[in-house]
């Protein structure tokens, strides 16, 4: 009975240590602050604004992409709202940047040539074009905080390291400052795209 009891007890403990190490993994993964009430008040808040903002600049005002950084990387932060009835159509997972090292703990954000990192602001979802990932979309930095993202080859595309359901508390892969999406989820905003009349509007925030 000691004996069993013993190995019981080294299994629990086992257990526990995984469970912590993912946990750990996830959070340094992103910072997840909030919850997802608080996430859901700030997209639709977003999306009131991202509406104007496209109708300003001359942008589809069917549907938008919104990216919300403050969610977890192994959660669906990538959204599709939908103008007209005001709710999300779609969503998935996506990468951020890593700023050229290994792995990046929490988040950094950059704009510089050569940085690697994610630029927060609005985008221009251009033409599209076959590269080194297949399927691509060029994007337009429309903020100061992206406006160098077309001379930095940031562009919307998919990888195969990118799952198409979500992985929490598990991270996923980053790029080198590219939203990059599962394939799967990568055709349903394709479709999206080329049914918009003018170029989607695409805003990372946090």
């Amino acid at each position: 009975m000691k004996q069993t009891f013993t190995r019981t007890n080294l299994l629990f403990l086992i257990c526990i240590f995984v469970v912590t190490l993912l946990r750990s993994s996830a959070s340094e993964s992103a910072p997840a602050t909030g919850n997802r009430s608080t996430y859901e008040t700030t997209l639709r808040a977003n999306a009131i604004l991202a509406k104007s903002y496209a109708r300003q600049k001359g942008l589809d005002t069917s549907v938008c992409f919104l990216i919300d950084m403050r969610i977890d990387a192994g959660k669906n932060r990538f959204f599709v709202f939908d103008f007209s009835s005001g709710k999300t159509m779609r969503q998935g997972l996506v990468t951020h940047g890593r700023c050229n090292q290994n792995w990046l703990s929490g988040r950094r954000y950059g704009n510089e040539v050569g940085c690697g990192c994610t630029s927060l602001g609005r985008y221009k979802v251009g033409k599209s074009y076959y590269g080194r990932f297949g399927l691509a979309y060029k994007l337009h930095g429309l903020d100061s905080t992206n406006s160098n993202a077309y001379k930095r080859y940031v562009v919307l595309h998919s990888m195969e390291c990118v799952p198409e359901k979500e992985v929490d508390p598990m991270p996923i892969c980053q790029s080198d400052g590219c939203p990059t999406v599962s394939g799967g989820f990568l055709k349903e905003i394709s479709t999206l795209i080329n049914k918009a009349g003018r170029p989607v509007l695409l805003w990372i925030y946090e």
